[in-house]
């Protein structure tokens, strides 16, 4: 590897490590929260982890979003719950693959969408944390769009998105397909000229039979930290009487 690329690694590193733990400090005592996946939403579980034991923070519990984040989350102290007895939860952060001017996500890259999501759902506040990388003006030109189906239904499903536009690859480990925490497949879908209505391909493919859930997160977005050379930004989604472009000041 170059010097120059480790030294853009690190500095990424660097920014997701600053996001992370400013998001561990938006969560108060006594408070149920969702926990994100993902390498971003794994330095806020180390922060707050940070917090329980250092500062004597105390929360009613966490929801874990996958098997990963459970187990990074047991091994800092975090006390974990579920959705059975706290179906709502007062605060999720999470981690995203994409982010638009409109808060809207792609999410997935790690497989965890469909937990990711229903977490989210289930919060009063969704907060996003991200790297500048992140931030984008269309979905979908940089990163493909994740669409969890059950094996049973994978062949027809996949003609079904080639048919709406996408080249759709079923996602594979080590050269066997992945499967989620849930048992179910992955297809990776490629749009070559990004996704100009995030809503209305979201609609199209809830019609699928066999998809279970997309890695589309429209209109879920509380508000996101985002995190550059120029410190963290914070972004709130606006209502539709107001602009339709976010913004928001830079934290220190």
């Amino acid at each position: 590897m170059k010097e120059s690329e480790s030294a853009q690694l690190q500095e990424k590193e660097a920014w997701k490590r600053a996001v992370g733990e400013a998001a561990a400090a938006l969560i108060e005592p006594g408070m149920v929260i969702g926990l994100g996946s993902g390498s971003t939403a794994e330095w806020m579980i180390r922060a707050l982890g940070h917090r329980l034991q250092q500062e004597g923070l105390r929360i009613a519990g966490a929801v874990p979003t996958s098997e990963r984040t459970e187990a990074v989350a047991r091994a800092v102290g975090i006390p974990l719950t579920d959705l059975d007895h706290y179906p709502e939860l007062d605060l999720d952060i999470d981690g995203t693959d994409e982010i638009d001017p409109h808060l809207h996500l792609i999410k997935g890259g790690g497989g965890a969408l469909l937990r990711e999501k229903v977490v989210a759902s289930a919060s009063r506040r969704f907060v996003v944390i991200a790297d500048v990388t992140k931030q984008v003006p269309l979905l979908g030109l940089h990163v493909p769009l994740p669409i969890e189906t059950v094996p049973f239904a994978l062949t027809p499903v996949r003609r079904r998105l080639e048919a709406l536009g996408a080249e759709a690859r079923l996602r594979q480990r080590d050269g066997q397909p992945f499967y989620t925490d849930n048992g179910n497949l992955i297809l990776d879908c490629y749009f070559p000229d990004g996704i100009a209505d995030p809503g209305e391909l979201e609609n199209r493919l809830r019609r699928i039979v066999g998809v279970v859930e997309t890695g589309l997160f429209l209109h879920m977005t509380t508000e996101a930290l985002i995190a550059g050379p120029g410190g963290i930004t914070h972004l709130a989604r606006r209502s539709e009487a107001d602009s339709s472009s976010p913004t928001g000041p830079a934290v220190p």
